[in-house]
């Protein structure tokens, strides 16, 4: 599939799909076709958001369990686990394990994972699989809006059994408080938070007083897609900003990550005006916004401008303003 091949008319009603209110009644795919379409365009853009994730995780020196066998669950078109198979490395994977509730994107990902990985045992997840067998690494990616009461309650036995989660959804408000109760359930179960948290306390998006916030970032696409044609009609025709991948996500991991002391993360963007910035920040002790002057930190001002993640910061603060700083997670650390 290539952008002259692309069936418009099919990527058009499968917006329509993910743009209403109403679940789903059964799988909205109705073809191959509909798998290819939606694998290069939608599908790439979760890949992007996927790349931000890993990315982080690298650069926090986190691994899975060794000879790991990982489960994508609600596979889709299978972009999720592709790109946590390609972080892991083929070579270190025992198996790659496809699931979802359509047989047709189960044959579709089983197909792309194969050819993308020859020498990597993929295969389709059977009914006892699902059950009873042990899960090194859990793949959930863009599910939880279409969940009904029986999806949830066999993801939940699917976490309990897992021994780490990865875990990316949409950065709108509502998906992404929605993902905050599975947090405080995976911890009060033994698990450990890996990421986007910077502590093991309880989430202060739960206190009084915050439920207008939330937690999400954003992914950085590559640059040349604004020079190509395919990926601007599609963006017009969507009605999509190409430049906006907001995402949230959730690293969960049976073993205790180490966690820098005091450590801070920006949620969002920092909101950058003349001459200060304002950040809503999340800490152990609560969510709250800080500000900082330009005056207090140039270097860091200037920075915050041009913000990419993971924004884990260390911070000195004196009556809510940011006095120094420095960057505990990614690039150069930014201190006075």
């Amino acid at each position: 599939m290539d952008w002259q091949s692309l069936d418009w008319e099919a990527l058009d009603r499968l917006r329509e799909t993910f743009l209403s209110d109403a679940r789903p009644a059964g799988p909205y795919w109705h073809t191959i076709t509909d798998l290819e379409c939606y694998d290069l365009t939608y599908g790439e853009r979760i890949g992007w958001k996927w790349d931000a994730v890993l990315a982080e995780l690298r650069l926090r020196g986190w691994t899975p369990p060794a000879g790991a066998t990982v489960l994508d669950w609600g596979c889709g078109s299978g972009v999720a686990g592709r790109r946590v198979a390609e972080f892991i490395g083929a070579g270190n994977l025992a198996r790659l394990v496809l699931h979802d509730h359509s047989p047709l994107a189960g044959e579709f990902a089983e197909h792309r994972a194969r050819k993308v990985f020859p020498a990597l045992a993929v295969e389709r997840a059977s009914c006892r699989f699902l059950q009873e067998s042990p899960i090194d690494v859990l793949v959930v990616s863009h599910v939880l809006n279409e969940l009904d009461d029986a999806g949830r309650a066999a993801l939940s036995g699917l976490v309990a059994r897992a021994r780490a989660v990865l875990w990316v959804e949409p950065g709108t408000h509502e998906v992404s408080r929605g993902l905050v109760p599975w947090r405080e359930q995976a911890l009060a179960a033994g698990f450990h938070a890996v990421a986007p948290c910077p502590h093991a306390a309880p989430c202060g998006l739960l206190a009084p007083g915050n439920e207008r916030h939330w937690c999400h970032f954003f992914a950085a696409p590559p640059p040349e897609i604004f020079a190509d044609s395919g990926w601007v009609k599609f963006g017009q025709r969507a009605g999509i900003d190409l430049r906006a991948l907001p995402y949230g996500f959730l690293v969960l991991d049976r073993r205790a990550p180490a966690l820098p002391e005091g450590a801070s993360r920006i949620l969002g963007e920092p909101r950058v005006y003349k001459g200060y910035a304002k950040i809503f920040n999340c800490t152990a002790g609560g969510v709250g916004e800080l500000v900082l002057q330009q005056r207090a930190d140039r270097d860091l001002f200037k920075s915050l401008k041009r913000a990419q993640g993971p924004l884990i910061y260390r911070w000195r603060c004196e009556g809510g303003r940011i006095v120094a700083a420095e960057r505990l997670v990614g690039g150069p650390a930014a201190a006075s």
